[in-house]
């Protein structure tokens, strides 16, 4: 069966109203003719006015779609694009394309918040070596410019992590097993769940402060430098076994939700365990 469109539909029902219109008021005697002609007439184009209402309305509707399906595109190409250049053989290219990663993960953190994120430690997961970490190096120059490419991703991944001063951003995951960072911190952060298994931190670390909300594991970790546990809440399970720290660590203020695993833990001599 043939179906009528919106605008056959809208003029016939425009029409109907004003013939209903004139006719209740023609069976008045004390209303002129002019007068009901006028009135339908009245009635009859709110009808049209309402339909062009909607039209425009459906049609802006439409246009945002388009839009957002072509904005969803084109940050498709930019997120491949950016991927891709991470391996590129220059170190600022690949700077750049970290934060052209991070962009795109403040305008659209719902798509590609945790995708950014996980990009950005799986490149820190890429093997590393560099002679201030006892490392035997054969190009120094170019270790030296990698650690500067990977500070920016260590950077980059603490910014866009939420602040624990706001409840209502999204808490991300992190895999930083087997990374080895320096001077990391999480400090007033708000993390979802932490695989720090097998990571190594050279030159300190800071867990100020920092929220997890669910695990955070920190199984066979080895940090050197000072680390700092202060005020830090563990919402779920939290394994430090083998947990190694070479320097000063504090414990203080810490909260767990269930009892932490210290077994075969290695602390300098007078650390107080919570």
């Amino acid at each position: 069966m043939k179906r009528f469109s919106p605008l056959v539909a809208a003029f016939l029902f425009s029409a109907v109203i004003f013939a209903g219109v004139l006719v209740w008021l023609l069976a008045d005697r004390g209303t002129s003719r002019g007068d009901a002609l006028k009135t339908a007439g009245l009635a009859g184009g709110a009808v049209a006015a309402l339909y062009g209402l909607w039209l425009n309305d459906r049609r802006r509707r439409t246009e945002e779609d388009r839009h957002e399906l072509e904005r969803g595109r084109i940050s498709d190409e930019r997120f491949a694009k950016a991927v891709e250049l991470l391996g590129h053989q220059a170190d600022q290219v690949r700077v750049g394309a970290m934060h052209a990663l991070a962009g795109l993960a403040r305008t659209r953190p719902d798509v590609y918040g945790q995708t950014v994120l996980d990009v950005l430690c799986a490149y820190l997961r890429l093997p590393f070596a560099h002679e201030d970490f006892g490392d035997d190096v054969e190009d120094s120059a170019a270790a030296g410019r990698e650690r500067q490419v990977r500070r920016t991703a260590q950077q980059l991944v603490q910014t866009l992590l939420a602040d624990v001063d706001e409840p209502g951003g999204p808490a991300y995951a992190l895999d930083l097993s087997g990374v080895r960072l320096e001077r990391f911190t999480l400090a007033h952060k708000r993390i979802a769940w932490l695989g720090g298994q097998q990571m190594e931190i050279f030159t300190g670390a800071r867990f100020v402060d920092t929220s997890f909300e669910s695990s955070a594991f920190f199984t066979g970790a080895r940090l050197h430098g000072p680390v700092e546990f202060v005020r830090t809440k563990f919402g779920s399970g939290t394994g430090f076994r083998g947990f190694t720290v070479h320097d000063e660590v504090t414990f203080d203020g810490v909260e767990f939700a269930l009892p932490p695993d210290f077994a075969e833990a290695t602390f300098p001599d007078g650390t107080k365990l919570p």
